[in-house]
């Protein structure tokens, strides 16, 4: 005769508790803005700080710096591509490229703070998994196919090379003395990319 073992039914992951949810939430909002601003200081205890929550919360959350940042730029980076499809769905192609073009812009702000806070080695890593270079290029590609539908743009450009010009855009005036340069620039792009006469 044999004997039914029963175990126990397996325990579903719990979700996080809505405290520590929102504790995550405010030091990822705490830490962008640290590292979006040029005289802030940067550190840990800063961040915790400004999120309103010890230092011990902050290392449960975020047991390294680096993974600190990693989360940010994520965080960041998922917030600029979801930007697109609102912009699209309420603007005509170029004056949503436009904006979003402004929200990716902020986004670099963020990424040149976090780069000056750490090794660079670690935004290189965190760029390369999120996979960063194929995302923009395929939410420009979707206001660039938008575009060239409506007559808007051209249809002989590449999301790639709109990428490589706001790359330049950005590096170039990076230390730029008139804050108004990268937003001339950006215009100048959108005006490029409309069909010639």
């Amino acid at each position: 005769m044999s004997s039914l073992s029963t175990s126990p039914p397996a325990r579903r992951p719990r979700a996080p508790r809505v405290d520590a949810a929102r504790n995550r939430v405010a030091l990822l909002d705490a830490a962008r803005d640290a590292f979006s601003d040029d005289d802030a200081d940067a550190s840990l205890e800063a961040i915790a700080r400004a999120a309103g929550v010890g230092i011990g919360t902050l290392y449960r959350n975020f047991p390294t710096r680096e993974d600190l940042v990693a989360a940010v730029y994520a965080t960041e980076l998922d917030a600029v591509i979801a930007a697109a499809d609102p912009l699209l769905r309420t603007k005509s192609p170029d004056q949503a490229l436009r904006a979003w073009t402004d929200r990716y812009a902020a986004f670099v702000a963020t990424k040149r703070g976090m780069a000056e806070s750490l090794r660079a080695g670690a935004l290189v890593g965190a760029a390369a998994a999120n996979h960063t270079r194929e995302r923009v290029n395929s939410v420009i590609g979707a206001f660039l196919a938008a575009g060239t539908e409506t007559g808007v743009f051209r249809t002989d450009v590449q999301a790639d090379d709109v990428t490589t010009a706001l790359v330049g855009f950005f590096l170039a005036t990076r230390d730029s003395p008139d804050p108004a340069q990268t937003s001339r620039l950006l215009d100048l792009l959108i005006d490029g990319l409309h069909p010639r006469p």
